[in-house]
């Protein structure tokens, strides 16, 4: 749990420590757990970026691994060796990492079908993508629900599972198709983001949230955007255009926030009244 300046009690905490091509890191605080989801940025920036919203890094219960690509595990290695912290891969993945021997045996753990963190329950769930097992995350307590999904090519019914009713969602908006297709990227590179092992398009991220089933206001990071073919006013644009043209009230039904490689974006939502407040 996490009190505010005036004692209310909050349920659900979401920082987004980092995200890109560069390197992707997210803490997300939830019925009294605290989890970090992939470390691809250095130990040294991950422990900064957790203190400087009140955290210690030592006092995480669980790091999540998605995959085993590098820009997801940079900083894996020392920040779980220098802190114990429990990590949860997939089978496979664990075998394409190569420092897995280098971590304390007690820390490496396979990640299940479900996962129960205290009181909330954690669901990998499969994606698509040109990894070993990559999975998103769906984590559950109580009526509350919080989905991470980045690096997917295409959109499988898994997925759109995964964002049904979802009260935040961390989600790929990775590229512009016009300027990917425009860009600097060799050929073979712009065909393998483009495929359905790549990465989500602005636009393929707004078709999805536009037919995501909505209890109530869907808060929506815009994450893992490319430095060379994206830019965070043209993601969030295109994708508010999109679900304004298609009669979705951008700003109360689904909430977009922006992501960066170089600093924290944060969401949190107050347990006691349910309201919303942005910061970061």
């Amino acid at each position: 749990m996490c009190l505010d300046a005036i004692g209310k009690v909050h349920k659900m905490q979401i920082h987004v420590l980092a995200s890109g091509s560069s390197g992707n890191s997210i803490y997300i605080a939830i019925g009294g757990a605290r989890i970090l989801v992939d470390a691809g940025i250095s130990a040294r920036r991950i422990e900064r970026s957790l203190a400087g919203i009140g955290v210690g890094a030592g006092e995480l219960d669980a790091l999540l691994v998605t995959h085993e690509h590098s820009d997801h595990i940079k900083g894996l290695e020392v920040f779980s060796r220098k802190f114990k912290i429990p990590v949860y891969a997939r089978p496979k993945a664990w075998e394409m990492i190569g420092f897995r021997d280098n971590l304390p045996s007690a820390v490496r753990r396979e990640l299940p079908g479900i996962l129960d963190i205290g009181a909330v329950r954690i669901e990998p769930f499969k994606i698509s993508h040109d990894a070993a097992d990559p999975v998103g995350f769906c984590l559950y307590y109580r009526h509350c629900k919080c989905t991470v999904v980045t690096d997917l090519g295409v959109v499988t019914r898994p997925v759109e599972e995964a964002l049904a009713n979802a009260d935040a969602v961390v989600l790929e908006a990775n590229h512009d198709i016009e300027m990917l297709n425009n860009g600097p990227y060799p050929y073979f590179l712009k065909r393998r983001i483009i495929s359905n092992l790549g990465h989500l398009s602005n636009l393929d991220a707004a078709r999805l949230l536009e037919k995501a089933p909505r209890k109530g206001p869907m808060h929506v990071f815009l994450a893992h955007l490319s430095q060379q073919n994206n830019h965070p006013d043209l993601a969030e644009n295109t994708v508010a255009g999109h679900l304004s043209c298609r009669g979705c009230e951008v700003g109360r039904e689904i909430i977009l926030q922006r992501t960066y490689r170089d600093a924290v974006s944060s969401y949190v939502r107050e347990d006691t009244q349910g309201r919303l407040f942005f910061t970061g």
